[in-house]
């Protein structure tokens, strides 16, 4: 089985965390998103991996290399971002026999993959609430029989989890007309397999499409939690850690430290002394969390530094920041409301009670800086000491 993962896109509803790292290269419990899907795709069976790449292409190839969890590793770079089906297309000269394809940027549960796998044609497929944001499969009798891209009026609760196991002849069905929004979609790909074969919906038991700045928090919650025990860095004498936590080779953390759980801290990174991480806390390699900073349920991407007096909430830390000695950031509204965050120019609500901030590559902030839930620091934006940021900055 080759499993074709589509990793091209630059994840403009993500920014701006890609500004410089492509969405599926973000970071989840020591391995980036793709690399989960990865990793989970050769557990169900696949014996190759084709990666559909595209922006910033060679973090992709550096990451994976020729070969990756012990199955070959083939790359096919798509210059034009023009849809799925056109990713597609692409590789099409890599297929042979059936295929899998999986988004470089959800995240499945290695056990409904191994079921999507043995079950193909196939499409991997979930519940949810509001099923007219999706596109939404039409069952009777366990085979599919349609497809329906975001109705008014939907015809079941399941909806399409972007994965896929097609049959051979499904390479010669790639060319698909352009979509009203002017891309060729692999969702007509589908659409002419389940004419011209039995597809079955093969429903996972945990599904996330990491597509906004708090699904990535959210996908650090799902993956942190699995993580067992480990001290492979240097850890005080002094430091408290709890079940859960992760400490890699090369890391360290002082005297003083707390680690409440569930936590990774990466090569490179130094925590301390006198932290306090609690909740689902990834530091990547190369950052700092220094003395008496408190920084709960947030990710801290490589070299970004949190290095004294500070407070972080629900956050998310992209390469390179530096907050000023002093900073906080907000993370609860006094209405007790879901927090909202610019996504694509528009404020939409993350649907979470708590939620901090999102700071840009490089972005700073002066000492005493004090930051509003909600708040998007771009890239190498700045703060004054003592200022309160209380819009996008």
């Amino acid at each position: 089985m080759q499993a074709v993962v589509l990793s091209a896109g630059t994840g403009t509803r993500m920014r701006p965390l890609t500004d410089t790292i492509p969405k599926p290269m973000l970071p989840v419990a020591g391995r980036p998103i793709c690399g989960h899907v990865a990793r989970d795709a050769v557990a169900a069976g696949a014996d190759e991996l084709v990666f559909v790449v595209g922006y910033e292409a060679q973090t992709v190839r550096d990451y994976f290399g020729g070969e990756y969890e012990g199955v070959p590793v083939s790359y096919v770079e798509q210059e034009q971002r023009r849809g799925t089906a056109d990713a597609l297309r692409v590789a099409r000269a890599e297929l042979d026999g059936d295929f899998a394809v999986l988004n470089g940027d959800n995240l499945y549960d290695a056990d409904s993959l191994r079921r999507l796998f043995q079950s193909g044609p196939a499409v991997g497929a979930t519940r949810v609430a509001e099923p007219s944001n999706y596109g939404v499969l039409d069952v009777e009798d366990g085979v599919v029989t349609g497809i329906v891209e975001k109705p008014e009026h939907p015809p079941s609760s399941l909806v399409n989890a972007g994965a896929y196991v097609f049959p051979e002849e499904a390479v010669d069905w790639l060319d698909v007309a352009e979509s009203d929004r002017g891309e060729f979609e692999i969702t007509d790909v589908l659409a002419r397999v389940i004419r011209e074969r039995a597809v079955t919906p093969v429903e996972f038991d945990h599904w996330l499409d990491v597509g906004r700045p708090w699904e990535l928090l959210e996908a650090n919650e799902w993956k942190l939690a699995e993580q067992e025990t480990r001290i492979d860095g240097e850890v005080a004498e002094g430091a408290t850690l709890a079940e859960g936590v992760v400490v890699e080779a090369g890391a360290t953390v002082h005297s003083g430290v707390t680690i409440a759980g569930p936590a990774r801290i990466c090569a490179g990174a130094e925590v301390g002394p006198n932290a306090y991480l609690r909740g689902a806390v990834y530091v990547g390699p190369g950052a700092t969390v220094g003395h008496a900073v408190e920084v709960k349920n947030s990710v801290v991407m490589a070299d970004a530094a949190v290095p004294h007096l500070s407070y972080v909430g629900d956050s998310l830390l992209a390469p390179d920041v530096n907050l000023g000695a002093g900073t906080k950031v907000a993370n609860l509204r006094h209405d007790d409301a879901d927090v909202e965050l610019t996504v694509k120019g528009e404020r939409v609500s993350t649907g979470r009670r708590k939620f901090g901030a999102v700071f840009g590559p490089g972005a700073k902030t002066g000492i005493n800086t004090s930051v509003n839930a909600g708040v998007t620091f771009s890239a190498g934006a700045t703060s004054t000491p003592g200022e309160t940021v209380l819009r996008d900055r």
